[in-house]
Order: C-alpha cells, then sequence, then structure tokens
C-alpha cells in the first residue's frame, strides 16, 4: 500500500498537468478506505471476517489493474478511482487486527492485536523498495512506465485474499457469534453511530484512536515539507520517515503486553503522554533536524501505544454481535479524522508554521488526557 500511494501521488502530477494535483493521491486512498469501512464490517458481520477480509483484498486488487489501465490510456479522473479502491486496501488492513481479538481471551487480547499491527512493519520497509524491481517487471510485461509496482500490488491482494479465504478456517467472528446467545434484552443489532451514541466505552474509545491518528497524520504529513524547507537532503528525509514508521508498528507488540498487564487506561495516558512530548518537541524545537527526527519517532510511538490500547478497548465495549458494526465505524472515524487532519495541517503549516502546527495539535491529546482523567483511572472495561 505504500509503494502504490507514492507512485500515485508522482502518476497524478503527470496525468494530470500538475504537481498540485498529487497530493489527491492520499485523499482518494483514504477516502476509498473510509467509505468501504462499514460496508466491510457489515459484511463480516453477516457472512464472516474470511469473507470481508478477501472482499477488501479483491477490491485493492481491482484498483491496481485500474490504476495501470488508467495511465495507458492517459486518464485521470480513471487513477483518482483506482486510488479510491486500492484505499479497501487499507481498511481490509486495519480491519485485520480486530480478526485477532474475535477468539482472543481478555488476558491476551491487546497482545494478539498488537502482534497483526506489527506485521505493518515489513510492508512499510519492503514497500519502498519495490519502485525499482517494480520497474524491471513492469517493462518486462510491457506495463507503462511507473506502473510496475502496481502489479506486485495485484499479486499481494490476491495472496492475501486467498491467505484469508484459506486460512481463516474456522471463521473467528463467525464461531464467536455462534458461542454466544443473543441476549433477549439487547434487542436488534444497533449501527457504529447508534453505539458511540449510547455507549460511554464504545464513544471514548472511537475519540482515542481518531484524535490520535488525526494528530499523528497533521504532523507527519507535514514533516517532509518542513524537512526540505529547512535543508534536509531527501536521503535524511526518507530516513526521517522510515524511523517515524518504525516507531507507529514496530513496538506495537510491547503496547499489548502492557495493555495487557498495566490495563488499557494507563497504556492510553502513556500513549498521549508521548504524543505530548513530540508535540512539546516540535513547538519548542522544530527548526532542528535532530530534534524533528526524536519528535517524529514520538509521535510514531505515541500513535503505537494509542491505537494499541484503544482498540483493545472498542473489542470490549459492546457485546460480540455489536463489535463488528463499532469496528467499522472506528475506522471510519480514525480515516476521516486523518484525512481532516491532514488537510489542516497545511493550512495551519502555512499560516504560522510547523512549530505552532505541533502548538495548536496539542489540543487533541490535552482532550484525550482530561477524558481519560473524568472517565477515571479505575474505570473497568465491559468485557464480553
Amino acid at each position: 500500500m505504500g509503494a502504490t500511494l507514492s507512485l500515485g501521488a508522482l502518476l497524478a502530477a503527470q496525468l494530470s498537468g500538475s504537481s498540485a494535483w498529487s497530493g489527491m493521491a492520499a485523499t482518494m486512498s483514504t477516502l476509498g478506505a473510509a467509505l468501504v469501512a462499514v460496508p466491510l464490517a457489515r459484511l463480516a458481520q453477516r457472512r464472516g471476517r474470511s469473507r470481508s477480509l478477501a472482499t477488501g483484498s479483491l477490491i485493492a486488487g481491482s484498483g491496481a489493474v485500474l490504476a495501470i489501465t488508467s495511465v495507458a490510456i492517459d486518464v485521470f479522473p480513471l487513477l483518482l478511482l483506482a486510488l479510491m479502491l486500492l484505499g479497501a486496501g487499507s481498511a481490509t488492513n486495519l480491519q485485520a487486527r480486530f480478526a485477532a481479538t474475535d477468539l482472543a481471551s481478555t488476558t491476551y487480547r491487546a497482545r494478539d492485536l498488537s502482534i497483526v499491527v506489527w506485521s505493518t512493519t515489513i510492508g512499510a520497509v519492503l514497500g519502498p523498495n519495490l519502485f525499482g524491481p517494480g520497474e524491471v517487471v513492469g517493462k518486462a510485461l510491457g506495463l507503462p512506465p511507473l506502473t510496475g509496482a502496481f502489479a506486485f500490488s495485484l499479486i499481494a491482494t490476491v495472496g492475501a485474499a486467498v491467505v484469508y479465504t484459506v486460512g481463516l478456517r474456522p471463521d473467528p467472528l463467525l464461531t464467536a457469534l455462534a458461542a454466544r446467545e443473543v441476549d433477549p434484552a439487547h434487542g436488534t443489532r444497533r449501527g457504529g453511530l447508534a453505539l458511540v451514541r449510547t455507549n460511554p466505552q464504545a464513544r471514548y474509545s472511537v475519540a482515542v484512536i481518531a484524535l490520535s491518528h488525526a494528530t499523528m497524520v497533521a504532523l507527519m504529513s507535514m514533516a517532509p515539507v518542513h524537512l526540505r524547507d529547512h535543508g534536509a537532503t531527501l536521503t535524511l528525509v526518507g530516513l526521517t520517515i522510515s524511523l517515524h514508521v518504525a516507531g507507529m508498528y514496530a513496538l506495537s507488540p510491547v503496547f499489548g503486553w502492557l495493555a495487557d498487564r498495566l490495563g488499557r487506561m494507563p497504556v492510553i495516558l502513556l500513549g498521549q503522554a508521548l504524543l505530548l512530548a513530540s508535540l512539546t518537541i516540535f513547538w519548542l524545537a522544530g527548526e532542528s533536524q535532530t530534534a524533528m527526527t526524536v519528535g517524529l519517532i514520538l509521535l510514531g510511538l505515541g500513535w503505537s501505544a494509542s491505537v494499541v490500547a484503544g482498540s483493545a478497548l472498542i473489542a470490549e465495549a459492546v457485546d460480540v454481535h455489536d463489535r463488528a458494526a463499532l469496528q467499522g465505524f472506528s475506522d471510519l472515524a480514525m480515516n476521516g479524522a486523518g484525512a481532516l487532519g491532514g488537510a489542516l495541517a497545511g493550512l495551519i503549516l502555512s499560516a504560522i508554521g510547523y512549530s505552532g502546527l505541533g502548538l495548536v495539535t496539542m489540543a487533541l491529546a490535552v482532550v484525550i488526557v482530561v477524558w481519560s482523567i473524568v472517565r477515571g483511572a479505575t474505570a473497568r472495561p465491559i468485557v464480553r
């Protein structure tokens, strides 16, 4: 996903004839992820995780085919549609982490979820290295320039669909649903929005993930621009972002283990403390390349702790019969908040600089900290 998103930005500028359209690659991918999050969750509730995750992967695969086609026939709107379909891959990857919680015990739920999150590290490292091999493969297959990596995306998404279809047997969500009778007092199944309105723990968990993601995207998306404006080489920019991505995923099992041992709330507060530390560095020393590197690593770590612990809380907030609906709504809110954070970050950066951006986004972390204190450090999750 990371490789094709970067190439999508280059192709958007190429097909549109203006670099101003390059940002549409991330926008359309995020929009696509948001649009399919709830439908995939509903499909999981009806037909199981295996069917839902395989469907999401195949939708992303069709996006890869369409991206190659759009370049071959030089149609920019078709590329935007392709990037939107590719966004389904991101939504599928997000929902895969919840599949690890369907049959997990309370004692190890956060750990199991965090292992799936950690696996993203492998793709994040390999993805950027597919540009060169992609061009070689693309040339051998007669594909248009810059589209070879999309062939890898097609292979990966079809391969993932096969793994979901063959490997998730018995289906974890269907097994969990069959093991629990519907509570007569529960009534009909509710949608994610209804659950957030009526369930304080669901509302809090969704807010933690959405606001933490918005904070991360806002600062991360503007970091390359800020570093380049202050004389950083492309190599240094790439290294800095790689360290940030490592912070996001590499230590997620550690945060999962801590969430199981210490509780979800302490790890969420740890995540917010790390975010606030990174934002303080950006605010006070955002002109320093060394400080930027340290700040971006802390930003990734804070995101990881918050999302892992928050996702575990979501899995425990409602009965298993409502779990997929809430998880789908959470991913919708997460992607929507990230898109909004990235869009507003550019305006804030232009107005008051990167230091000002760090100061402004502190408000999001403060909201979560205050909310956590109000809920109380001894609040017990509703384990279903």
